[in-house]
């Protein structure tokens, strides 16, 4: 058998329900690769077919979505025509739930989400869209060495025209700040834990906030060009901002605050949206 990879083919930029930190953002690097015979152009599969069709089924059914693990004891899940509902109980005992088009969403048949449960199902879905002579595939999902701080972010963005605006997708995102053209690691330690495994919501898609067995909840929802959209967690897990909370603003955000703290100071601040991309403020 001859074997072809792929490292990095591409990233995977969602959020998924965690039994006991609740809402997640994250970012996985993809590689693949794929086990077989060759066929009569002396290959396993052309390069620009692995990128073509796993990125496409990747982006289609994985990315930017909520993955939702059906076999875990407090997930619950209702459909409605073309949306889904899902409520979730953490073990903590704290609730989630979120309400969208049924695009938004992916049921996953696991207990929990692991980069071994994602990289299972993915590898059960491309396989009957495989030529024959491929016999084997194997994805590999991974986070990003960081060489600083990074944070986990939930968001949405209902102004976006693509995936962006579903209510609850997110990325682990690494941030670098600079004070004075020296890098702050004390700053960016900061950051990275005010924002760890955070929700951050804009003010304007506030909708509610109620009380229920002594916590404190956030209610958010918009619609947009997809649908309607709702998303109640704990008041505790969200960050509350004016704007939208694209990365050019969030990146701006930081500096005002840390401008704020020390207004003799001058800031430059690289915020990421996963890997490798993001916005500079100064």
């Amino acid at each position: 058998m001859t074997k072809l990879f792929v490292d990095h083919l591409t990233v995977i930029d969602f959020s998924y329900l965690h039994p006991e930190r609740g809402l997640l953002g994250e970012s996985w690097l993809l590689d693949v690769e794929l086990g077989g015979t060759l066929d009569a152009q002396g290959m396993v599969l052309d390069f620009s077919e692995v990128k073509r069709q796993v990125k496409q089924m990747v982006d289609d059914e994985f990315d930017h979505k909520l993955l939702i693990p059906l076999r875990y004891d407090g997930t619950k899940v209702e459909r409605d025509g073309a949306g889904c509902a899902v409520y979730y109980r953490c073990q903590t005992g704290r609730d989630i739930y979120h309400r969208g088009p049924t695009s938004a969403s992916c049921l996953l048949d696991a207990a929990e989400i692991t980069p071994e449960s994602v990289a299972a199902a993915i590898e059960m879905r491309l396989q009957p869209g495989l030529p024959k002579n491929v016999s084997q595939i194997k994805i590999r999902l991974h986070a990003e060495l960081c060489d600083g701080y990074f944070y986990h972010v939930s968001h949405g963005l209902k102004h976006h025209a693509g995936n962006c605006q579903r209510i609850a997708h997110g990325h682990r995102s690494c941030i670098k700040i600079f004070e004075n053209g020296s890098r702050s690691l004390k700053s960016e330690a900061a950051w990275a834990a005010r924002w760890r495994d955070i929700y951050i919501g804009t003010q304007a898609d506030l909708l509610e906030e109620r009380q229920r067995n002594s916590v404190a909840y956030y209610r958010f929802g918009y619609c947009s060009g997809q649908g309607r959209f709702e998303l109640e967690l704990p008041k505790a897990c969200c960050y509350l901002i004016e704007s939208d909370s694209t990365v050019e603003n969030l990146a701006q955000h930081i500096v005002e605050s840390l401008k704020s703290e020390k207004p003799l100071a001058s800031f430059e601040v690289h915020a990421y949206e996963g890997v490798g991309k993001g916005a500079i403020a100064t």
